[in-house]
Order: structure tokens, then sequence, then C-alpha cells
């Protein structure tokens, strides 16, 4: 099998112009497939745009979003796909059947709506407008390969991006919009170097769609990449306020081999029995220490415990102590 030629499309998206940023990934999609991508990767939320109205986010927010059944924007996907014969993976506002709003992302191909997912791992103020999804990421067997689909944050979870080389994913497309910050000068921003580490860490290729464009106030990385098995960046990343199509050819088989040495193998020598957290004892002894001397000094025991079961891990307990110790002393 030929490699496949995979895009990654960084679009200038304007909040509450979702006619002209589902323009801009029309123009952006025709170009990856005049460089022959078959499978084209766009940004989070890029047809509603993301900086919404601090006034009142979750408001305009859902006057952006729509039912994924019944979504403008992925109806326009199903017919970019169906032309150019390519995948089209992208986020999009969605409102849910329940009423909520999640920040999604779906895979379409020229049959339709392959799956859709809801981004499980939200970033700051998203957490103000949308719902966290609490389903598993999707997987999606492609004429080309297997595609896993996660957004932006999603990807700097090691227990998330691990599950899809478990599932067999060979490539890992993320639309993303990373904020903009300053980094040190000879280095990478943080985001672009996790990336490429979940690529080497689970021997996948990744692709990241990010954005361009100042969005009320909020600048953007802008730092579309497509990294390799090994983590090395075949494409990007453009960390540039500009938009950017980007390809690279892809052989997404060979990242079903997770050899690496002659004697070893990414998936194959893991212990997950030695994974498995278990409680400190150290915890255990500290809380009956204070419980004792709590109790003697007229505490209500049930009280007292209420408040430290929640705590399991050492370095939690060490900097619950104080303040629960100031308030039953």
């Amino acid at each position: 099998m030929d490699p496949t030629q995979v895009a990654v499309a960084q679009l200038a998206i304007t909040v509450a112009e979702p006619d002209a940023n589902r323009q801009a990934a029309a123009d952006a999609v025709a170009e990856a497939a005049a460089a022959g991508a078959r499978l084209v990767v766009l940004p989070e939320l890029c047809d509603s745009g993301y900086v919404f109205d601090a006034a009142d986010p979750a408001a305009e927010a859902r006057g952006l979003a729509a039912p994924a059944a019944d979504s403008a924007t992925l109806r326009q996907w199903h017919e970019l796909a169906a032309r150019h014969r390519l995948v089209i993976v992208g986020g999009f506002c969605e409102l849910g059947a329940d009423g909520r709003l999640y920040n999604s992302a779906a895979l379409v191909d020229a049959s339709g709506t392959r799956a859709v997912y809801r981004k499980a791992h939200l970033w700051d103020s998203e957490k103000l407008v949308f719902t966290p999804g609490d389903a598993a990421l999707p997987t999606v067997d492609t004429e080309f390969g297997r595609v896993a689909v996660m957004v932006c944050y999603d990807l700097e979870f090691p227990e998330w991006t691990r599950l899809a080389a478990l599932d067999g994913a060979d490539l890992i497309a993320a639309p993303v919009n990373w904020p903009g910050y300053s980094w040190p000068a000879g280095e990478r921003p943080a985001e672009v170097v996790k990336a490429q580490a979940a690529a080497a860490a689970n021997g996948v290729f990744v692709a990241v769609a990010d954005r361009c464009r100042t969005e009320r106030g909020v600048s953007w990385i802008s730092g579309s990449l497509i990294a390799s098995p090994e983590g090395y960046t075949l494409a990007g990343p453009v960390l540039a306020d500009r938009p950017a199509v980007l390809t690279a050819a892809c052989d997404l088989p060979r990242a079903r081999d997770k050899r690496v040495s002659a004697r070893n193998d990414l998936l194959a020598d893991r212990r997950p029995e030695l994974y498995a957290w278990a409680p400190d004892k150290r915890v255990a002894a500290a809380t009956a220490h204070w419980a004792a001397r709590f109790v003697a000094n007229g505490t209500s025991y049930p009280d007292f415990q209420a408040t430290m079961a929640r705590i399991t891990r050492w370095d939690d307990w060490c900097r619950e102590w104080g303040r629960t110790a100031q308030h039953y002393e």
C-alpha cells in the first residue's frame, strides 16, 4: 500500500461567523485534496469559533450549536468528503439531545458521519459552556487505516492516547485551539512537545490542526503539525499566525509494528499489573493517629471521617492536614 497523504488545515476562524468559517474549511479541504490528501484534519470548534461572549458564553455558544444529526457543518463535510474522495475530521459545536452543549469532533467520509466524539477533558472556561463527554474515544476503520479522534486537551493525557494505541489506532487526529503564550527561546511550545511525545510513546502518527487569527483578544500557538510514530515532525509545527495546509506522506500500517529494538515492543513490554494505583498506607496511619487526637478534643468522629475520606494520596494528605488540623483543633 502506498503511503497516505495526511493534511492538517490551520484556519483563520472568527467566532459567531459560521458561514465564513465553513467557507474557510471548504477552501482548505479543496487545497488539501489538490495535494493528494486522503485525510484532512480541521481545528477545534471550527464552525462556531472559540472565544464566546464573556458576559454569557453559554448563551452565545448555544446560538451557534446544532445537533450532529442536523448540523450544517457535518452536512458540508459529507459533501466535501464525497466530492474529493477523502476523510475529514474536525471540531464543531454540538447541541446534544439532552439539551447540553458539547465540544465535539466528527469523522466524516463519503458515506456520511462515521463517528461523533465529545471532548472528555475540558480546558479552563470551556467548563462554563460545555458538558464533558463520558464515552470512549472512537477509533474508526477507513480505507487507508485506523483513525482515532480526540480534541485538544485530551491529547495531553497519556492514559487517553494510550487507549487509542491499545485500540489499534494508526493515527490520532486532534482538532485543537491552543491558546497562545510565550515560550523560552530555542524551545517549542509544550503542547507541541506533548503531541510529539504522544506519538512516540504510543508508536502512532499524530495529526494536529490548530487555528490562527486573534479572537476577542486571544491569540493562538498556531502549532499545526504531523508527527511520526517515532515522535519526529513530518510537517510543521507552523508556529505563525497565518492559515496553512500541511501535508505529509504517512505509511499508516507502519504504526502497527510497535517494536523499538530487537527485544522491545512498546505495547508488549507493558506491565499493567504494576500500574494499578493503591492507597498509600501512610495516609491510613496518619488519619488514624489524628482521628484519636481530634476525638479526644471533642470532635465528632463521623464529621472528621467524612472530611478525610476523600484524601487517599500522601501529598494531598499533607496539604490538607494544615487546614483540617486548624479547623478541628
